[in-house]
């Protein structure tokens, strides 16, 4: 046994970083055999879209299928596909990569399309495609040259396709440049369907049909589709069964409350391959994925949309909604779902389809995203800081007296400029968004708008055994003292009665004039 109580001989390498099918074949790394899923989009169809998250494993499924297709017969054995697959017929494969480069300024895009369709034409040996001034024009002749030289349609596979979108939202005018141009280009896989054996289009973002899915409007988009929703990740029972040796000194239920919750509609919930792999190398439990990127973009947007921090873990969606994506429309629930920030938590049935309630997948994102909205929200990084420790220990001694004034130390510490300098402090439940995003940055068992038989109270805390409900309240929009009594007047308290848990209602009033507590008031129920 090694130091970490994992059993070395069992071990395989970890592909961490790894997104060659060929690499972890040879290298005798731990994989999660997805070729079942490859199987079926091949029997079943023809032209796909599928849209998951950053670092969810969409490269190493688009590089196992362009093996697949190539015929690399010896890296499959004992994979699901192998018995079922044709290995005398190899089929070309034009793959397009989108994931490395950068595309923030004009031609950058096309350049980087036209050495990549340059590359393929000098490994397939297909001449003649320089005469072509566009990439369409280039593509399309391609792959009819490619049927003809090879005697088999081409398989062709786009990564990141929206990359060089999602890599200048902030400038859009160039975003739009950039989407008309993937849009020509992805339309030419419909004009040449005749060459076109398999195409698999994926991306972290579905922009909507009126824009770049107007042209090849024969993709099917399998991001919702329940027999697909594992394609990527990994299930509970491939950690119990591939990772096995490395489970050992990890506590299982650890890692499903960090890592563990996304879902696409299926049955299984997945875990993100980089958290687990990185999980299995560091043996620490830390925000592994959320840590890679930095959603600046994605902050901003809630912020100018006021959207309320308490609202993103329970959003209702329907699937339009969930796919409303475009550079001037971007509705935050879409763009919270399509980044992985919010995943499907159920699913309720109406006259006009199927509704989507979203929340956070797992503890990793709950607390990063609460974390950068707390940044936004209530810059003062370092005194907060200081004052987190603080507020568990005013809640373990229900010290309420030091708890009002740790809020108002908390709320006096947001600078006077940021308030002069940003609206947001005056939409409907900025105080609400700064305590709740403060609570679950700790990591505190925190629900909002918990319904009960007669309303929703605000926020609800459990922590040391005891329940703290809290009522948020503008004194400049309500009456002062409204707080505490509705919590009273509406028995808030009633479903969370049980032997020997206390109950503490706490009101808590804002003035927008003061930027500060008008009211801090506390009852037991």
């Amino acid at each position: 046994m090694d130091r970490n109580g994992v059993s070395a001989m069992q071990r395989r390498k970890l592909p961490t970083g790894i997104q060659t099918f060929r690499e972890i074949r040879e290298e005798d790394c731990y994989y999660v055999d997805k070729t079942d899923f490859i199987d079926r989009l091949v029997r079943d169809g023809k032209h796909y879209f599928l849209s998951r998250p950053r670092r969810f494993g969409k490269s190493l499924l688009v590089d196992t299928i362009k093996e697949l297709f190539e015929g690399s017969e010896k890296l499959f054995r004992g994979l699901h596909v192998h018995d079922r697959w044709d290995w005398s017929v190899r089929h070309p494969v034009v793959r397009l990569d989108f994931a490395a480069g950068r595309y923030r300024e004009p031609g950058l895009l096309d350049a980087t399309v036209m050495e990549q369709l340059a590359a393929i034409e000098r490994r397939a040996g297909v001449a003649l495609a320089g005469e072509y001034r566009t990439a369409p024009g280039r593509l399309a002749h391609l792959l009819e040259a490619l049927h003809a030289q090879f005697g088999q349609k081409a398989a062709v596979l786009v990564d990141e396709y929206d990359k060089p979108i999602l890599d200048t939202l902030e400038r859009k005018e160039l975003a739009r440049a950039n989407r008309d141009y993937l849009q020509e280009l992805y339309s030419t896989l419909k004009a040449c369907d005749a060459h076109v054996t398999f195409a698999l289009l994926t991306g972290v973002s579905k922009f909507s049909k009126v824009s770049l899915f107007s042209g090849p409007n024969n993709l099917t988009d399998i991001t919702l589709d329940p027999c697909y929703s594992a394609i990527c990740g990994y299930t509970e029972a491939d950690l119990d069964t591939v990772f096995a040796p490395e489970l050992p000194g990890l506590d299982r239920d650890e890692i499903r409350d960090w890592y563990n919750g996304y879902n696409w509609r299926g049955d299984d919930r997945v875990y993100n391959p980089f958290d687990i792999l990185l999980l299995f190398r560091s043996r620490e439990f830390a925000a592994h994925w959320f840590e890679t990127g930095t959603p600046t973009f994605l902050i901003d947007t809630l912020i100018d949309r006021g959207v309320a921090s308490p609202a993103l873990d329970g959003m209702l969606a329907g699937a339009d909604l969930l796919s409303a994506f475009d550079v001037d429309e971007m509705e935050p629930e879409a763009l919270l779902f399509q980044t992985g920030y919010l995943t499907i938590r159920g699913v309720e049935r109406s006259a006009r389809g199927p509704r989507y309630r979203l929340g956070y997948p797992n503890r990793e994102v709950r607390l990063g995203l609460n974390e950068r909205l707390l940044r936004a929200l209530a810059p003062n990084a370092a005194r907060r800081m200081a004052q987190d420790s603080a507020l568990e220990r005013v809640l373990e001694a229900n010290d309420f007296a030091a708890m009002e004034e740790l809020f108002r130390a908390f709320f006096a510490g947001i600078p006077y400029e940021w308030h002069t300098r940003n609206d947001v402090a005056r939409y409907e439940g900025y105080y609400a968004s700064v305590c709740y995003s403060w609570f679950a940055a700790l990591g505190l068992d925190v629900t909002v708008e918990d319904s009960s038989s007669r309303g929703r109270v605000d926020l609800a805390v459990r922590y040391g055994g005891n329940v703290y409900l809290f009522e948020f309240k503008v004194v400049e929009l309500e009456p002062q003292g409204g707080a505490l009594e509705q919590l009273r007047a509406r028995g808030y308290a009633d479903k969370y009665r049980a032997p020997g848990v206390p109950i503490h209602l706490i009101g808590v009033e804002f003035s927008r004039a003061e930027r500060n507590l008008a009211a801090f008031a506390v009852a037991r129920a």
